[in-house]
């Protein structure tokens, strides 16, 4: 690597360790500095791959603070990487502070591509990819959730949510009551890892495999709800769908819903709703 002032913004290994890049190992070797989210957590992982690079703490705590400092190591021509405790900074973890202070002094920002638990679950959910929205955790208290999740609730996107193990059957609960027991729905466990698992079903059924295994209660969990459909767009069929997409690819979407209806006999209507809700 070319020495270059710049912050480095690095993903490290979600669980299975050799997850990391070679562009990542040499980063985090050549910089002068790596700020880490908890240094005892990240001194593991950075002596399993033998880099000895110095490292300062930056978190939720003193980020304001040490963003100061880090800019003016900047200004001093050192070059900086930032990691979290596991996946990719700045989601739904510190950096963005340091990030916009280090932009604002007019210094670069570099960052690399790696792992990222939200898209690794959504690659192997088997829900709708092709729009999404990432929500981070949702509020620890009850309220919080139910009013979060009710602002949701007929986004027609791919939900995707951060949780703790002391706080799934609660946010499980929560989605049940509020998105309704029957949305689909996928539950990431323990990604790369030894004991990874996804469960899928509706959330009334994904809700009751949990409460009834106390193992699905325990690691880093990734929550994922379908989008909203309406009653008709749930009437569709996976081959209707299929035609109207291949045909919105030569045609408007307006024409395309009308020779589809024409084909297998739907209300054009329908299927124009349809392709506005998930942006054909």
């Amino acid at each position: 690597m070319e020495h270059t002032t710049a912050l480095y913004i690095v993903p490290t290994p979600i669980g299975n360790l050799d997850d990391i890049s070679t562009r990542a190992i040499e980063v985090l070797n050549q910089v002068n500095l790596i700020a880490c989210e908890d240094t005892r957590h990240s001194g593991k992982l950075l002596s399993h791959f033998g880099i000895e690079t110095r490292k300062t703490a930056l978190h939720d705590h003193n980020e304001r603070d040490r963003a100061n400092w880090i800019v003016s190591q900047l200004n001093e021509g050192q070059s900086v990487a930032l990691i979290s405790d596991a996946g990719t900074p700045l989601i739904s973890d510190p950096g963005y502070h340091l990030v916009n202070h280090v932009r604002a002094a007019g210094h670069r920002v570099i960052p690399l591509p790696g792992a990222c638990a939200a898209i690794t679950a959504l690659s192997g959910s088997g829900l709708p990819s092709d729009r999404f929205s990432f929500e981070g955790f949702l509020p620890a208290k009850e309220k919080g959730r139910v009013d979060k999740l009710t602002a949701l609730k007929e986004d027609p996107r791919t939900l995707i949510f951060y949780e703790s193990p002391h706080r799934i059957i609660h946010s499980l609960t929560s989605i049940v009551a509020t998105l309704g027991g029957d949305r689909e729905i996928v539950m990431a466990r323990e990604l790369t890892k030894t004991f990874e698992t996804f469960l899928s079903g509706t959330a009334e059924q994904v809700l009751q495999k949990v409460e009834a295994d106390p193992n699905q209660q325990r690691g880093e969990i990734v929550i994922m709800c379908h989008g909203f459909r309406t009653e008709a767009t749930l009437e569709l069929s996976t081959v209707v769908i299929n035609t109207l997409t291949i045909l919105c690819q030569e045609l408007p979407l307006k024409k395309a819903a009308a020779l589809t209806g024409q084909i297998y006999d739907i209300k054009k209507n329908t299927l124009y709703k349809y392709g506005l809700e998930i942006g054909l």
